[in-house]
């Protein structure tokens, strides 16, 4: 390796890792996809922790999340964390108005974390990780992994199986406590257990597709396929064009 050559591998690593850094950003909201996430529940747990209202405390949760998705359309930005945190919220609001039971506010979430913490496993197992799917699209690859990439697939299980051991870890803290503890330390625990796990997730996502073979742009390829084809017919039309005049020139000449 020459002097020449580890400058531009390294500026290569860095773009990677950038490219890397921003399709995760995109694929998990940023900042402020974790705040539209934690704010409902920590509004609900503050309001019922002060004056133990479970229809004050539900509808201020339903009521901040519908006010999240309002100001993604106002500014007409992308709306999906925000919808997913209002059904999130609107069917544990469901669920507490029901049973009359607060806690049940937190069980749709609950059994969600532990439905995605399993389709993590058990598809990584089944040989197609479901950070792939879910992250293929963003990085332009799509299934182009599971074939053609094997290092990026091996990165991906290893991210899928990552979230999958975080998801359900925390599904063994919060599951025994919303038998044996009250609606107020199953809250305040769930908001204290929203960010952390998430941001490790994250962030191991982050270092093994940081390590692993660059992308295939899928996108990029049919791009070139398709313009090559143009350009292979426009070669035939011209020597087809080329063939009728000498032809013509022939026939003047007879």
């Amino acid at each position: 390796m020459t002097s020449l050559d580890k400058p531009t591998e390294d500026t290569e690593a860095d773009d990677a890792r950038a490219v890397t850094e921003a399709a995760l950003f995109e694929a998990f909201g940023g900042v402020r996809g974790m705040i539209e996430t934690v704010l409902p529940g920590l509004l609900f747990v503050t309001i019922f922790t002060i004056n133990k209202d479970l229809h004050l405390s539900a509808i201020a949760a339903l009521a901040v999340s519908l006010l999240l998705v309002v100001v993604r359309l106002v500014m007409r930005d992308t709306v999906k964390h925000a919808f997913s945190g209002v059904f999130g919220v609107a069917f544990g609001v469901v669920f507490a108005m029901m049973t009359g039971n607060a806690k049940n506010f937190y069980l749709p979430g609950m059994l969600y974390t532990l439905g995605l913490g399993l389709a993590y496993v058990i598809t990584t197992l089944a040989g197609v990780p479901l950070m792939g799917l879910i992250l293929g699209p963003v990085f332009k690859e799509n299934l182009s992994w599971r074939t053609r990439n094997p290092g990026r697939k091996k990165a991906y299980a290893k991210a899928s199986y990552a979230w999958g051991g975080i998801l359900l870890a925390k599904c063994a803290i919060l599951f025994p406590l919303y038998w044996w503890a009250d609606t107020a330390q199953l809250g305040w625990v769930l908001v204290a257990l929203k960010i952390p796990p998430f941001l490790l997730a994250v962030w191991l996502t982050w270092v093994f597709l940081a390590k692993a073979p660059a992308p295939i742009d899928v996108f990029a390829e049919m791009e070139a396929e398709e313009k090559a084809e143009e350009e292979r017919k426009a070669a035939q039309a011209a020597e087809h064009g080329d063939t009728e005049a000498a032809g013509g020139r022939h026939r003047r000449e007879a």
